[in-house]
């Protein structure tokens, strides 16, 4: 039986920012009624093709055509109108609004002239019913999680009658049960005949949800391929372009305060009401300590007291065995103490400013505002760091918020290492970038601990804090639970039933 034909064909599509050919000569299809996912590194194109699509982008090269007709966007409202709806990652909503008024904005139901509201409502209820949702449609938007967010959101694009449905990392920040709750709904969808374009940094998801996959890499076209024909070591060598070696696992090395030598830094019944509750922690030179546990566990609330960034109500902080006060980032700096936060967008970087403006900006902090850094200093480590974190493009007058997610966290990690560390604090370094950006964070990691950094390793992925950590510390409900040695035995059973138990096995 032969496939349907396209709803969907883009045809050597090109695109050119300022200094980056960011398509090259793109094809990609979309089936009616298939969940076809669309692959590759961050800053191979996804997003660039996603918004030349929608018409947030003008084309360079090539032919766009939907159902079988020539189209071009000349904005998203367009591409909507035409039966293309875009669910980003950022939620595109009026969170103040009501449920109802969310989904029918623009659009209202009226009578006599006027916005028909219980017809809005009882339209908004069935709508949400149909994607397995059940919540007061008259309440504000803000107050359901963001699963609920999204899902009011795919309600608003189904109901505009949208033909080809695009969802762009929807499971970022989404738990097991929701992005299988998420899961459902798409299948429902596909199975009504919608073609869905879905985007994720998750292999497993991928392969969970999707029919097809078109992978980019560089802004070109690697292939397309049916998933269950695919399997993940190629598909990984396919995006990154070479054989991805496992990283090997960290050999076991003795905690510092075991040793001859105190800990580099140790935190004494730290804690904060309402935030975390007391712990000890001592993390010495040359040591990766890794955090576990599950979201709200007390994680970032660990980095975000031993940087100072909030102020803790009760125990200390002592480094190379003196008490010392981290009341401000600012004394953390002066004790070399460097924190990359997991929202490095709103946290971590100034979006409007270049890479070098936003790489350097930590150094001159400390030397303070009245004593510029040169120029020729700038370029001199803007150009190192650059080339050693292998941050593309390789531009430092480019604007940060052009680059991928992958390379914008390889500046911020740029931007602490300029200061040489002796505590380098990292929450969430991996979440949201691809493969390989991944893997050289990761490497990143096992060479600065080698150099003698000691690194406070903070993932919600449990292999991963395994892969790194000399030490895992488990946390539960704003509780550090457990110490837990890396050894050979360790795994991510024993993580997981230690954070299900609340105490080591």
């Amino acid at each position: 039986m032969s496939a349907p034909a396209p709803i969907l064909r883009m045809s050597g599509i090109g695109k050119q920012f300022p200094g980056v050919q960011a398509l090259d000569g793109v094809d990609f299809r979309l089936l009616p009624g298939e969940i076809h996912a669309l692959i590759g590194e961050n800053g191979a194109g996804k997003s660039t093709l996603i918004k030349v699509l929608t018409g947030v982008h003008d084309i360079d090269a090539g032919e766009i055509e939907l159902a079988g007709r020539k189209v071009v966007f000349a904005s998203p409202l367009a591409a909507q109108q035409a039966g293309i709806s875009t669910v980003y990652q950022e939620i595109n909503l009026c969170a103040n609004l009501p449920v109802a008024e969310n989904i029918f904005i623009g659009r209202e139901p009226r009578r006599l002239g006027r916005i028909h509201w219980k017809e809005m409502r009882r339209r908004a209820a069935e709508l949400l019913t149909r994607l397995e949702i059940d919540i007061d449609v008259s309440a504000p938007l803000s107050s359901y999680s963001l699963a609920v967010q999204q899902m009011v959101a795919i309600a608003r694009a189904v109901d505009i009658d949208a033909r080809v449905l695009i969802l762009d990392e929807p499971t970022s920040s989404l738990d097991a049960g929701e992005v299988a709750q998420l899961f459902r709904v798409m299948r429902r969808l596909r199975d009504e005949g919608i073609a869905i374009l879905f985007v994720s940094h998750f292999l497993d998801q991928l392969y969970e949800i999707s029919d097809r996959m078109t992978i980019l890499r560089n802004g070109r076209l690697v292939g397309e391929y049916l998933t269950a024909e695919l399997p993940q070591v190629e598909l990984v060598a396919k995006m990154i372009g070479r054989e991805l070696a496992d990283l090997e696992r960290l050999e076991g090395r003795p905690y510092a305060g075991e040793g001859k030598s105190a800990p580099l830094l140790e935190a004494r019944g730290l804690g904060r009401a309402g935030m975390i509750e007391p712990f000890t922690l001592g993390i010495g030179e040359g040591e990766v300590v890794g955090l576990a546990g599950l979201l709200g566990s007390g994680r970032t609330e660990i980095a975000r007291l031993l940087f100072g960034a909030d102020h803790a109500g009760q125990g200390s902080v002592w480094i190379d065995g003196e008490q010392v006060g981290l009341r401000s980032p600012r004394a953390a700096v002066r004790h070399r103490i460097a924190f990359c936060p997991e929202n490095r967008r709103a946290e971590g970087l100034i979006p409007g400013l270049t890479v070098r403006e936003n790489l350097i900006l930590a150094l001159q902090a400390a030397r303070g505002w009245t004593r510029p850094i040169p120029r020729s200093k700038q370029e001199e480590l803007v150009e190192k760091y650059i080339t050693a974190l292998n941050i593309r493009p390789a531009d430092p007058d480019q604007v940060i918020k052009n680059l991928s997610g992958g390379n914008q966290q390889k500046v911020m990690l740029a931007r602490w290492l300029i200061l040489q560390p002796r505590l380098l604090i990292l929450d969430e370094p991996t979440r949201g970038i691809d493969v390989g950006a991944k893997a050289e964070i990761q490497r990143l990691v096992t060479e600065l601990s080698d150099g003698g950094m000691a690194v406070l390793f903070i993932s919600a992925e449990l292999e991963e804090v395994l892969r790194l950590s000399h030490r895992v510390g488990v946390l539960r409900d704003r509780r550090l639970i457990a110490e837990l040695d890396n050894d050979d035995d360790l795994t991510t059973g024993d993580l997981m039933e230690t954070i299900a138990s609340g105490a080591a096995s």
